[in-house]
């Protein structure tokens, strides 16, 4: 069948590697894609959230499967696009619909969604500009550090961890009444601070039957020793050490059940992959947060050690059936680490000239922020590639990594030297 994977990042370059490898993909485009998608398969320039482009191509190129890979379009509806169209309906489309996607798209709507559920989170209270005075007097009942979320999508640099009550006050009436982080800040939701270690749990659900894939742990800030600025994510490892089976336990039995259970009575339609942000306080799970998609780097990870047929997978989900999937997964540990710009997750520059990607060995190079010019790779983002290794733990994974990244180079490249070093 042909296929379609929406977005340009590492995530969709590692979705097209998977996918690629499928007897049942006889044609792949990914929109737009990279500089490392168009070795593998049809670069398309449009824009994940012109549905109509979207459209015209689905329907000229005979595309029978799509891949949403990032959240905007999903949060702006592309699956009830879908299936409200009469040419498109049939389509198998990978992706949760509008009021699915509203798990990411809204803090408030997430929270409210847990508490229904009987999901363990934080405690939490949201706020909008005319509540400002409640949410200054609702932080001084919280111990620091006081964490303030942006309600809506703010790429990942939405959520603010301030040890100060005076300075969380400020800010809470900076994105309450001058706009910090847009629309997205129209509503903000401020909860109890948890302390402990965080990993990702994913899960892709076709609504009512669900497979966990492997877990994963990332790496957000952009200083050695988790310091400094927030990222997309610097580097991650997979399977996570400290989540061992009776903690896994806990996590399907009170978290991931009752999200599908809570999809299934809400009868939302939901066939895709379910990102949840997870803490560990002592022995006990609690949910920071839900995605309606696969993260990015952790998708370099996770989906590299499914040995499975993803597009089977896709299949099953699509057709209701993904009961009838047995998900086979490597024994082995994955890690990537993440190549950036110099000056990235602040301003940087673009169009550096990336050299060494052909004496990489035993890793796999996922291009991030890429183009091509002239036949020349080049960087095109903040985060410019990812580099995954295979191993017997992460430690042997993430020294791989770290060796092939020797071998790359472009004007103000920089990377973590610590992935991992918290397990």
């Amino acid at each position: 069948m042909n296929i379609l994977i929406l977005g340009a990042g590492g995530r969709e370059h590692t979705f097209a590697h998977q996918i690629s490898q499928s007897a049942q993909c006889d044609k792949l485009f990914v929109a737009p894609g990279n500089a490392g998608t168009a070795k593998i398969a049809t670069n398309v320039a449009l824009s994940v959230t012109n549905f109509d482009a979207v459209k015209e191509l689905v329907l000229r190129e005979r595309i029978e499967m799509v891949v949403v890979g990032p959240e905007d379009p999903l949060v702006q509806g592309i699956v009830d696009f879908f299936r409200q169209d009469e040419e498109l309906k049939k389509l198998a489309i990978i992706g949760p619909s509008r009021r699915g996607a509203l798990l990411e798209g809204s803090k408030e709507r997430a929270k409210e969604f847990m508490a229904l559920y009987k999901i363990p989170t934080a405690a939490y209270e949201s706020f909008k500009a005319e509540s400002l005075e409640a949410g200054k007097e609702f932080l001084t009942t919280l111990q620091p550090p006081y964490v303030l979320k942006a309600d809506g999508l703010a790429a990942g640099k939405g959520v603010l961890i301030i040890h100060s009550l005076e300075e969380a006050q400020a800010e809470l009436e900076n994105m309450l009444t001058q706009n910090k982080f847009g629309e997205a800040g129209n509503t903000v939701v401020i909860e109890e601070f948890l302390d402990g270690i965080e990993l990702s749990v994913f899960v892709l659900t076709d609504g009512k039957n669900y497979k966990i894939l492997p877990t994963a742990k990332d790496y957000k800030r952009i200083g050695e020793g988790d310091t400094g600025l927030n990222t997309g994510g610097m580097g991650a490892i997979s399977p996570v050490p400290f989540a061992d089976e009776a903690f896994m336990k806990k996590v399907e039995e009170r978290i991931v059940k009752p999200t599908i259970q809570g999809l299934e009575a809400e009868e939302i339609d939901y066939k895709g992959f379910v990102f949840i942000g997870l803490i560990k306080v002592g022995e006990e799970p609690y949910v920071i947060e839900y995605n309606v998609r696969m993260g990015d780097p952790e998708t370099e990870v996770v989906l590299p050690r499914i040995k499975s047929d993803l597009v089977e997978v896709f299949q099953k989900v699509s057709d209701g059936n993904l009961d009838e999937v047995n998900l086979e997964v490597t024994a082995e540990a994955a890690a990537t680490l993440m190549l950036v710009s110099g000056g990235y997750p602040e301003a940087y520059e673009k169009g550096k000239e990336i050299s060494g990607l052909e004496e990489v060995q035993d890793s796999i190079v996922f291009h991030a922020g890429t183009s091509e010019e002239n036949g020349t790779v080049v960087t095109n983002g903040g985060r410019v590639l990812a580099i995954t290794s295979f191993g017997k733990d992460f430690r042997e994974a993430i020294k791989k990594s770290y060796q092939n990244a020797e071998k790359l180079h472009f004007d103000k490249m920089y990377y973590r030297r610590d992935i991992g070093f918290d397990l």
